[in-house]
């Protein structure tokens, strides 16, 4: 079911969230200990950003995340550190909004959706100054508690970019000047750091850890990448494979 708001667990992303201007914030719920963990650790002042504040025990506090995870028909993780932030969703971008963009850095994620590797991927692109992050509407991970946490903060950086066909938005892509990027494992093909620093405008697609992209996706890629493997592993996790990619493509 659709979100009707986003419930954000873990200290760095809330505080990330709480200082988002695009946010509207519901409330803030902490037991007391959290409430001062938070404003320690990162100088957030919930007060000052005029942030309505609950607070409960550390009991009523995990009681009321978890009827509200059934609620929104999430799975239940424990609250860490006492503090959540119920806040109005994320806003979210089309690839019409990038086309004519001079300079831009953006990643498309295809097919992949496991929210552990979906958030470190995030926290990465974050890292890297990419500008949007491509995410289809299906099979793809959802922004649930989890994934903030593990995104540390990054969504509220990096703009998130849905789409319904990622394969139409490379082709679109592709018409507006981007170079765009497949990592592949099969590809025997290595793109120079002259071929990279030519371009203004790229794309780098990363496609499921079992499957690699999609042949709907990887037949409209204009430069493919390998990692090829120096040691008995042959492959990596797709978290680990795309901030090795995004170092490769982006950090000249």
């Amino acid at each position: 079911m659709a979100l009707e708001f986003d419930l954000i667990f873990g200290l760095h992303s809330i505080a990330a969230a709480l200082t988002n201007p695009r946010r509207v914030h519901q409330k803030l719920v902490a037991t007391d200990e959290g409430l001062v963990e938070l404003s320690r650790k990162h100088k957030v002042n919930p007060k000052a950003l005029k942030v309505q504040v609950e607070l409960l025990s550390s009991h009523q506090l995990q009681e009321n995340a978890k009827k509200i995870c059934n609620h929104l028909g999430l799975d239940f993780s424990r609250v860490p550190s006492g503090v959540y932030l119920q806040t109005s969703p994320i806003e979210t971008y089309s690839v019409n909004d990038f086309l004519n963009t001079p300079k831009a850095k953006l990643l498309a994620l295809d097919q992949i959706t496991d929210v552990h590797n979906g958030a470190a991927i995030l926290r990465s692109a974050c890292f890297y100054g990419i500008t949007g992050v491509l995410v289809p509407s299906e099979k793809s991970f959802g922004l649930t508690p989890s994934f903030y946490r593990i995104a540390s903060g990054a969504v509220e950086y990096v703009s998130l970019i849905r789409v319904n066909s990622l394969s139409r938005a490379v082709g679109q892509l592709n018409d507006a000047g981007y170079m765009t990027v497949g990592l592949s494992e099969h590809s025997s093909e290595n793109l120079s750091q002259e071929e990279l620093r030519s371009q203004s405008k790229i794309c780098l697609l990363l496609g499921a850890e079992e499957t690699g992209l999609s042949h709907a996706v990887s037949r409209l890629v204009q430069k493919n990448l390998s990692l090829p493997s120096q040691g008995e592993i042959k492959s990596l996790n797709v978290a680990s494979a795309a901030a090795i990619a995004m170092e490769k493509c982006f950090g000249l």
